[in-house]
C-alpha cells in the first residue's frame, strides 16, 4: 500500500484523498491546510491521516498531492524543497487545469517525479463528487515515471487516465473552457436573441435545449463537420447578413469570428463561390 500526503485539503484534496483511501491502495498520512480546522475537517471526511500546519513537520510518503491556487503552486515546491521532507523516488504532482507539471521542476533536486493529473470534473461538494467521480476523465502530463505512477492512481480511484503532449497543458484547458464556459455563453447569447424575436421566457429552454442538445450530441457522434447545419453551410449569404442586422454591435465580432470558423469547417460542401461571399460578407 503506497503513502499519500495531500498540501491545500480543500474540495479537490478531500474528494481524491477519500476516493485513495476507499481504493484500498493507498493510506493518507497527512493533510495540511491553511488551518488546523480546515485540516480536521479534511482528515474527518477523508477517514484518514494527520491534520498538519507545517511543511517541516509533514512525514514522508510515496505520493504528495497538491490542491492549491495555481499561483501558489511555485510557491509550495520552492517551500517544500526547502522544508526537506521530500525523499528521493517519491511522486508530487498538482491537480491544476491550466498549470503544468514543471511548476513543481524544484523538486527535481530533492530526487523526486514531478506531474500533473486534472480531473475533468466539478468539485462543488465533495461528498457527492465521491458519488459520482467514476468514469472521470483524468489528464496527466509531466515526468515519464510520475505519469505511470499515477496512471495507477488515477485507475485505483476510478477515473480513466489519458496523456497530454508536452506543452499541451494550455490548449488542453482552453479547449474545456471552450466546451464548458463559452457554451454557457453562447446559450446566453442564444436566449437574449430569442427574446429578442419575442419568444416568450417560459419557451426558452424547451426550444434552445432540444435544439442545442441535438446539435452536440451529433457533433460528438458523428464529427463536427458532418453535424454541421444552418445558413453558413448551405451558402445563404442573405440570412446571414440579416442576422448581422439585428445583432447588437459588441456581439458582432464573436458572431463574424465564429462565422469565419464555421466556413472553414463546412470545406468542401460550401462551393468556392460561396465560401468567398460568406467570408467577404463576415470580414467586412
Amino acid at each position: 500500500m503506497q503513502s499519500l500526503n495531500i498540501i491545500g485539503a480543500g474540495r479537490v484534496g478531500r474528494t481524491l484523498g477519500r476516493l485513495a483511501v476507499g481504493s484500498g491502495a493507498y493510506r493518507v498520512v497527512d493533510c495540511l491546510a491553511r488551518s488546523l480546522a480546515s485540516a480536521t475537517v479534511a482528515v474527518d471526511f477523508i477517514g484518514a491521516g494527520r491534520a498538519c500546519l507545517a511543511l517541516d513537520g509533514l512525514q514522508p510518503a510515496d505520493l504528495w498531492l497538491l490542491t492549491v491556487p495555481d499561483d501558489a503552486i511555485a510557491g509550495v515546491a520552492q517551500a517544500l524543497l526547502a522544508s526537506g521532507v521530500v525523499r528521493p523516488g517519491c511522486v508530487v504532482f498538482h491537480a491544476s487545469g491550466a498549470a503544468e507539471a514543471e511548476l513543481l521542476a524544484p523538486l527535481r533536486a530533492a530526487g523526486a517525479y514531478v506531474a500533473s493529473l486534472h480531473p475533468a470534473f466539478s468539485f462543488a461538494d465533495p461528498a457527492r463528487a465521491v458519488e459520482q467521480f467514476a468514469g472521470t476523465m483524468c489528464a496527466l502530463e509531466g515526468d515519464a515515471v510520475a505519469c505511470v505512477a499515477l496512471r495507477d492512481f488515477a485507475a485505483a480511484i476510478g477515473a480513466r487516465p489519458f496523456a497530454l503532449a508536452p506543452g499541451g497543458k494550455a490548449a488542453y484547458h482552453a479547449a474545456l473552457s471552450v466546451a464548458s464556459n463559452y457554451l454557457v455563453t453562447l446559450t446566453d447569447m442564444a436566449r437574449q436573441l430569442a427574446r429578442q424575436g419575442g419568444v416568450d421566457e417560459q419557451l426558452l429552454p424547451a426550444l434552445l435545449g432540444q435544439l442545442m442538445q441535438g446539435s452536440l450530441a451529433n457533433a460528438l457522434s458523428m464529427g463536427p463537420q458532418a453535424a454541421l447545419t444552418g445558413p453558413v453551410v448551405r451558402g445563404d449569404v442573405a440570412t446571414v447578413a440579416r442576422h448581422l442586422a439585428v445583432l447588437p454591435a459588441n456581439w458582432q465580432p464573436a458572431y463574424r469570428a465564429l462565422g469565419e470558423r464555421t466556413v472553414a469547417l463546412a470545406g468542401e460542401r460550401l462551393s468556392a463561390d460561396a465560401q468567398q461571399r460568406l467570408l467577404a460578407l463576415l470580414q467586412g
